[in-house]
C-alpha cells in the first residue's frame, strides 16, 4: 500500500473518530484532545517534512470544512501544514534520542494549539483572547499528551504492517522493527 493512500487513510479515520468520538466527550474544561493534529504529528515522524506538509495541508482543509466548521476556512490548514513541516524536520533525528518523539508530539500539540489562536486573534476571533487561550490551553495540550501514545501508536503500527508485510506463517519478517520509516 502506498505511503500517500496509508496517510489518506489515517486522516480520514482520525478525522472521524474527531467528529463522532473525542468532540462528544464530557471532559473538564469543555475542551477535547485533537487526534487530527496528533495524526497529522505521527504521519510528519514516519514519513518526513514534505510529507508531514502535504498530510498537514490536508487534514487541516478537511478539519476546517467538516462541520461543526466555526471558524475562517484555512486555519487549521495553515497550522497542520506548519505543525507537519516542523515536526516531519525531527524525524531524522529519531533514531538518536528514544525520547524524541514523544517530546515532539507534546511541542506539536503545544505549538498547533498556540499557533492556531495566533492565526485566530490575526483574524479577529473574539474565542482568540487572551484570558481564553490561557485557560484553555494547558487542557488541550495535557489532553493532547495523554492521547498521544494512541494516536502515533496506531499510525507507526499502520505504517509497518503497511512496507513490511507479514509472511505467510503471520510472523513479522523484520521482529526487532518498531518504527516505519
Amino acid at each position: 500500500m502506498s505511503r500517500n493512500v496509508l496517510a489518506s487513510i489515517v486522516i480520514v479515520a482520525a478525522l472521524i473518530l474527531q467528529v463522532t468520538v473525542a468532540n462528544r466527550l464530557p471532559l473538564p474544561g469543555s475542551v477535547v484532545p485533537d487526534l487530527v493534529l496528533l495524526a497529522v504529528v505521527a504521519l510528519a515522524l514516519v514519513n518526513g517534512s514534505l510529507s508531514g506538509l502535504v498530510a498537514g495541508f490536508a487534514a487541516g482543509l478537511a478539519t476546517d470544512i467538516v462541520p461543526p466548521a466555526d471558524h475562517t476556512i484555512g486555519r487549521y490548514a495553515l497550522v497542520y501544514c506548519l505543525i507537519g513541516y516542523i515536526c516531519g524536520s525531527v524525524a531524522i533525528e529519531m533514531d538518536r534520542a528514544p525520547l524524541l518523539p514523544f517530546i515532539t508530539v507534546a511541542a506539536g500539540a503545544l505549538a498547533g494549539s498556540v499557533l492556531y489562536a495566533v492565526v485566530g486573534a490575526m483574524l479577529g476571533d473574539p474565542r482568540a483572547r487572551w484570558s481564553v487561550v490561557s485557560h484553555v490551553l494547558p487542557l488541550q495540550v495535557f489532553y493532547d499528551i495523554v492521547a498521544s501514545p494512541f494516536v502515533v501508536w496506531a499510525v507507526l503500527r499502520l505504517t509497518r504492517r503497511a512496507e513490511h508485510p507479514r509472511d505467510s506463517a503471520g510472523l513479522d519478517p523484520v521482529p526487532g522493527f518498531y518504527r516505519a520509516r
